[in-house]
Order: structure tokens, then sequence, then C-alpha cells
């Protein structure tokens, strides 16, 4: 018995069916391409080998040379296919987009500047269980502090309307909120405060990282979201 590779001589026989099928199990190749080329240039060698050394008054049939090559053949399709496949399933491009279809038109909580266009913005409070008091410290899109107004200790969302009390509301634009804390007169924390905004867009940048596109076109990776809902 002569044994070449993963090509078996068994007498006048050439079998592949048994290590191909063991070499499709076995470590896949770094690239699809590399592994087609240089697996049938083996494949050619062995063969060849083979054939010289088959016994000569009884040579392998037609028939079965051409059962070997389709099965080789099937098994390198079956194997790049395979490997398509799993870089679709983990790469970037409209799988990893599709998973986030169902955001669309929901709203979700960042932190960060939020689109006020006379609709009132809800607002996720931070942790107030050591604090007093709260104060909502309201920012413009260049960062400057246009509104400073007591935030509710109840701890539930609260609703930002232009201004908490309904006096003196901001005109629309974008803004950055926060709460800073207090014990007594001691300030304890300043937290950014998240608010719910719509999800009007699903993209995926070149790294494969989803991107959302919210009301207003700002843009945030979905891993910045702490929270969804339904609109409401």
């Amino acid at each position: 018995m002569v044994r070449t590779g993963w090509i078996c001589a068994c007498e006048d026989k050439l079998d592949i069916a048994n290590t191909t099928a063991q070499r499709s199990t076995g470590t896949p190749s770094a690239s699809g391409g590399g592994f087609a080329s240089t697996d049938f240039q083996t494949f050619l060698r062995m063969l060849t080998t083979q054939l010289q050394n088959q016994d000569p008054l009884n040579p392998m049939e037609s028939s079965e040379f051409a059962v070997q090559l389709a099965t080789f053949s099937g098994v390198e399709q079956q194997m790049r296919t395979n490997q398509l496949l799993e870089g679709l399933a983990s790469g970037p491009g409209l799988g990893g987009v599709s998973g986030f279809s169902n955001w669309l038109g929901k709203e979700v909580a960042v932190t960060s500047p939020a689109v006020y266009d006379g609709a009132p913005l809800t607002l996720l409070p931070p942790e107030l269980a050591e604090a007093d008091r709260a104060v909502l410290i309201v920012r413009d899109s260049g960062g400057d502090i246009v509104a400073r107004e007591d935030f509710p200790m109840d701890g539930g969302a609260v609703s930002w309307a232009g201004s908490l009390s309904g006096e003196a509301p901001l005109p629309p634009g974008r803004y950055s909120f926060s709460v800073q804390t207090y014990s007594g007169t001691t300030p304890l924390t300043t937290e950014s405060v998240p608010a719910y905004q719509r999800v009007e867009e699903i993209r995926a940048d070149t790294n494969g990282a989803i991107q959302l596109i919210l009301r207003g076109g700002a843009q945030f990776s979905a891993d910045q979201v702490v929270a969804m809902r339904e609109p409401g």
C-alpha cells in the first residue's frame, strides 16, 4: 500500500472520499482562494503519482477517475461556500445592519446633545439616592450654560419642553443636559442626562460598528444606548 498526502492507493484503487471528509473538518485555511489553489495542485500531483504507480494490467477505470474528481470538486466548493457564509455572518455590512432593523422608528436614550423642536424631550434622571437637591443644567450647541433649574427628586423620567417649569422656555435647538446633585449646600456629583430620541436610520461603519442616525441628524454608536422605548 502506498499512502501519499491525503490520497490513498489501495492496490489499484484511488480513494479520496474518506480523506477529503477528514480534510473538510480539519483546521480551515486562512484564505479560501489560497486553500483551493494549493490543494488542487496537491491533488493533481498525488493523482499523477498514483497513476504512474498503478498496475498497468489493471488500470483505474475512467468512471472511477471521474468520481474522484467530482468528489474533490464538491468538497472544495462546499468548504469555500461555508467560508463565504461565515464571513457574511461575522463581518460588517447588511448582515449586521439587519440585526438592528427593529430599532427603526423606536426612541433610544443616549447621553448626547438632543434636538428640541418644540415637542417635549424625555430625560432619564441619574442616581439621586444620597442627594437632597438636584439641579438640571442645560447647555446649547456651543457648550454654554443657558439654563439652570431645580430637578425633581422622585427618580422618574422628566419631560422637558424648553424648561421644566414652563416659564421662559428655550427656543428650538440642540441641547445637552446634566444634573448636579447636592447634600445641603455641598455639591455631590454632576452627571450627564440621557434624552430619548427617535432612530431615523441605521448604518454600519467601515469597521462594522453599528451607527444610529437620530432625529435631527445626530449620529451615535449603538453601544451608547442606555434605554429604548416605543414612540409615545
